[in-house]
């Protein structure tokens, strides 16, 4: 039985290679100016679901940050090389933002954490929630073409951040509208939980991703995890 190559050619890799690159510096542009931003209008409506916004973004900065490291690396052995400890700082960064909104959702639903109106805030989350999906899956499915879990965990927690982005946006306009400060914080711990989940995953290496090879035929005792990952691809080890 032969085994054929499905991993992109090495010119396919670099022009993949670089697109993350550009794809995880704009994430760290745009997560900055959010941070910023967050930060500021949170403090001035003594916000605490905006301050844990701003959180997020630096957050995101960091997960961001260690992909743009691994995939600085002009050569493809390298980057592999550096994937296992992308992937453990993607994963650090979920568990600490699943503790840091725990923390702060608790705090909101016992009543020392509640947002005030905050048109400003209203305003970020409704163009996070616009921007921030377009960027992971543009990074996610670059991710899976190359075969490298870290882009494709890193464009997990862009997405996560999608989710806070709806979440706080719900919030804001609940406790504007009707003064339903509780309804942020019980949907922050459903996001808190899916972040440890996804940090497990990340820390695991798990990710689905493109097989460096695969044989010529398959059969139904295969390994394969649901990710679509089994003994063949490279980038779940």
């Amino acid at each position: 039985m032969t085994a054929t190559s499905l991993g992109p050619s090495p010119a396919r890799r670099e022009t993949l290679a670089r697109r993350i690159r550009l794809l995880v510096g704009a994430t760290i542009i745009y997560n900055v100016v959010e941070a910023v931003a967050a930060l500021t209008a949170g403090t001035i409506a003594s916000s605490t679901a905006l301050i844990g916004f701003g959180l997020d973004s630096v957050i995101e900065v960091s997960s961001a940050a260690a992909v743009a490291w691994q995939f600085s690396a002009r050569d493809h052995a390298v980057r592999e090389a550096r994937e296992h400890t992308t992937l453990r700082i993607i994963a650090v960064s979920f568990f600490v933002l699943a503790a840091y909104v725990t923390t702060d959702a608790v705090r909101a639903l016992t009543g020392t954490g509640e947002a005030e109106p905050s048109l400003p805030g209203i305003l970020l989350a409704a163009l996070s929630l616009a921007v921030m999906p377009f960027l992971s899956a543009a990074q996610r499915r670059a991710g899976r073409e190359l075969g490298s879990a870290s882009a494709v965990a890193d464009s997990k927690q862009t997405l996560l951040c999608t989710y806070l982005s709806a979440v706080l946006l719900a919030g804001l306009v609940l406790n504007a509208a009707l003064g339903w400060s509780w309804a942020d914080p019980f949907a922050a711990l459903a996001i808190a939980a899916l972040a440890v989940k996804e940090g497990r995953d990340a820390w695991q290496g798990k990710g689905c991703c493109a097989p460096a090879t695969a044989p010529a035929t398959t059969s139904p005792s295969d390994d394969v995890d649901a990710c679509g990952c089994g003994a063949d691809c490279a980038c779940c080890s």
